[in-house]
């Protein structure tokens, strides 16, 4: 008697999963390798990564354990006096579904950010790549003068002077010395005015470390290669600065595009100081502002922690963004 054998049928794999399948693979035995590469190279420059040992502790100690910290902190109830109590996402939830002034500062982050990142940043270049072209002293004066605002701490409070609310702040008494206003403007105190003034003063201010990594940048490209440049075809001064300044200091740009984009997002100091905190009708009020009410008035900092990582994860995101499109630059 033949017992019959019940044959599994073969179940056929579609190239597709073989591809993917491979492609792990691969992946994986790249990454092992890599490791294996970086771990021999730190072998063989032991003394290199010893020297560098300080400053990398400090790094970590006091900058990356921080941000873990407080990603850790976003999912708990913490008020300093009790032990944070875990809450999962319910800080987060409450951030866009229940707390409207949190909506209101966002907004205003994105607008301050999207006006005074991109021209203060063109601008910095702009200014430097002017500045670099002026004989050497003389490009030493000018930078300082256009530098010392960034190094001057609260110097944006002399804006206070200028758009007083009263007839003699400056613009308020040559405005209407000139008869184009009738009674003086509460520059400061108006919601229809703060904003645009808030932007200019960032914008005075925008010239930071990006300026003069621009500067730096511009004084390490090989005068042969524009020599090289005009054989090749290049016939102005802007076809010059597209095919070769910029394409050999993209460091220098990545550096000053971060730096413009911690800058644009952190804008805080200047609203509270100029247009009070918080500002009528929270018409400048900003995630900073937000961020030091719940963090450094009312100590929820569980709520704060929060706010704080929302604010770093969208700085990574638009830095992603930024850095795509600088590698284009040249191209």
């Amino acid at each position: 008697m033949e017992i019959a054998v019940e044959e599994k049928p073969n179940v056929p794999v579609s190239k597709e999963e073989k591809i993917t399948k491979s492609k792990f693979e691969r992946y994986i035995d790249k990454r092992k390798m890599n490791f294996k590469i970086m771990f021999k190279q730190m072998k063989e420059h032991k003394v290199l990564y010893l020297f560098m040992a300080p400053y990398a502790i400090l790094f970590t100690l006091f900058v990356v354990a921080p941000v873990v910290v407080s990603i850790f902190f976003s999912f708990t109830y913490f008020n300093v006096l009790e032990a944070p109590r875990f809450i999962g996402f319910e800080n987060y939830l409450t951030l866009f579904l229940s707390d409207d002034v949190f909506l209101i500062a966002l907004r205003n982050t994105v607008v301050l950010a999207a006006i005074t990142g991109p021209i203060g940043y063109i601008m910095a270049f702009l200014f430097a790549w002017f500045i670099y072209e002026l004989p050497r002293y003389v490009r030493a004066v000018v930078t300082l003068v256009f530098y010392a605002p960034t190094i001057s701490g609260s110097v944006f409070l002399v804006w206070q002077l200028i758009f007083a609310g009263d007839a003699y702040g400056f613009a308020n008494a040559y405005l209407m010395q000139w008869g184009i206003l009738t009674e003086p403007q509460l520059w400061l105190s108006d919601p229809a005015t703060m904003m645009p003034v808030i932007i200019v003063v960032a914008l005075w201010m925008s010239l930071g470390a990006g300026f003069l990594a621009f500067i730096a940048g511009l004084s390490t490209v090989d005068p042969i290669l524009y020599e090289a440049g005009l054989i090749d075809g290049i016939k102005n001064r802007w076809q010059e600065l597209w095919f070769i300044t910029l394409p050999n200091m993209k460091g220098m740009l990545l550096f000053g595009a971060v730096m413009s984009i911690t800058a644009s997002f952190a804008i805080g100091d200047v609203t509270a100081q100029l247009a009070g905190f918080p500002s009528t009708d929270y018409a400048v009020h900003t995630v900073i502002n937000h961020l030091v009410d719940y963090g450094a008035l009312r100590f929820e900092m569980g709520y704060a922690s929060a706010i704080a990582t929302v604010l770093f994860l969208t700085m990574i995101y638009t830095n992603k963004i930024v850095q795509k499109f600088l590698r284009r630059v040249g191209t």
